[in-house]
């Protein structure tokens, strides 16, 4: 069965250049242009936090419902479907040592009620994909927290929910650092064996992003294919990255072409976007792009998994099992960067 590929992406993806050593470099589209921008980048899915589709998470909740319900419509009216909601638990002051893990009560009951409502949100939407993205879920120092009692704190949280709705489904993002110093459930395999002890293992799976994989010294194609023989890869982030330092978000592809194609080759040959699943995208413009070409990062990056698709398909699979079986990875190395230089 041959994949049609959907994709998504996060409106934070189109942004005004902003970063930690620097201003905004090009002024913000607004939120209706960049929904307009979906369809125009060949794109269907909608990747959301909370507070993407309401204007404030900590607002009453009929204020909440009304502002998702418009949000509904106007996804309904664009064709657009919303791929997943994450609550964003990592910005709010009583979340500054973590949420779902503090040490304060308090913060850990703003967390869950905070991550009911966007449930009640994805509900709204149509999309049953909570994402977790443990952002501060770490620490900056060993001793801060009893690591023992964060794991334990993590599962409590992922069961509230499974619990508050029998059709959800939790999805990881894993992360190993960044913005905290140590995460506590670092890798999408942490994530999976957390995901056994809760009261329904079979809705928590993964989101894998390919920049998080690089920071954790792993490879991302061989974490989706842990994943995917587990039947948990759910989603992926797909971008690239220059080496272990800060979460680059580049264009899919750009620094490490054949660990691009190794990524699409796994989700190729296993199946995946067959039930449903997005190819999701969490890539930023490069800051000295102008705002009319701060959309390029997307459609580049859509056509070189497409590019990869077709390199994949074409690949000459019985002379890769030749070159395996008989062990010959000199030839098969050199099979696969010809391959990649079209010759």
């Amino acid at each position: 069965m041959t994949t049609v590929y959907r994709f998504s992406f996060g409106p934070w993806n189109i942004h005004s250049g902003a970063d930690n050593f620097g201003p905004e470099v090009r002024a913000e589209f607004s939120f209706a242009d960049k929904l307009e921008f979906y369809k125009q980048l060949g794109f269907d899915g909608v990747q959301f936090h909370d507070d993407d589709v309401v204007s404030n998470a900590d607002d009453p909740w009929v204020k909440q419902e009304a502002e998702a319900k418009t949000m509904r419509r106007i996804l309904d009216e664009r064709g657009l479907e919303a791929e997943f909601v994450a609550p964003r638990l990592w910005e709010h002051p009583l979340t500054v040592d973590g949420a779902i893990t503090a040490n304060s009560a308090e913060a850990r009951r703003y967390a869950l009620e905070r991550s009911k409502r966007a449930v009640d949100i994805a509900n709204i939407l149509g999309c049953r994909n909570i994402v977790l993205w443990p952002a501060r879920e770490g620490t900056y120092l060993r001793e801060a927290k009893d690591p023992v009692v964060v794991v334990s704190r993590l599962v409590d949280w992922i069961n509230a929910l499974l619990e508050y709705d029998k059709n959800i489904r939790i999805l990881g993002e894993m992360k190993p650092n960044e913005p905290m110093d140590h995460a506590y459930v670092p890798t999408t395999g942490h994530f999976l064996g957390l995901a056994s002890l809760t009261v329904d293992p079979s809705r928590v799976g993964a989101l894998i992003e390919s920049a998080h994989t690089i920071l954790a010294g792993l490879d991302p194609s061989d974490e989706m294919a842990y994943a995917l023989y587990h039947k948990k890869l759910w989603s992926v982030h797909l971008n690239d990255q220059n080496g272990l330092k800060f979460d680059e978000d580049k264009s899919f592809g750009v620094v490490d072409l054949r660990r691009a194609f190794n990524q699409v080759w796994v989700l190729e040959r296993n199946g995946y976007g067959q039930n449903g699943e997005f190819i999701g995208l969490d890539v930023k413009a490069l800051r000295t792009q102008s705002k009319e070409t701060s959309t390029k990062h997307l459609r580049n990056s859509r056509a070189i998994f497409l590019r990869l698709v077709d390199l994949c398909r074409t690949l000459d699979v019985a002379k890769v099992e030749d070159l395996r079986a008989a062990r010959d990875y000199e030839e098969l190395d050199l099979m696969i960067v010809n391959h990649l230089l079209g010759s």
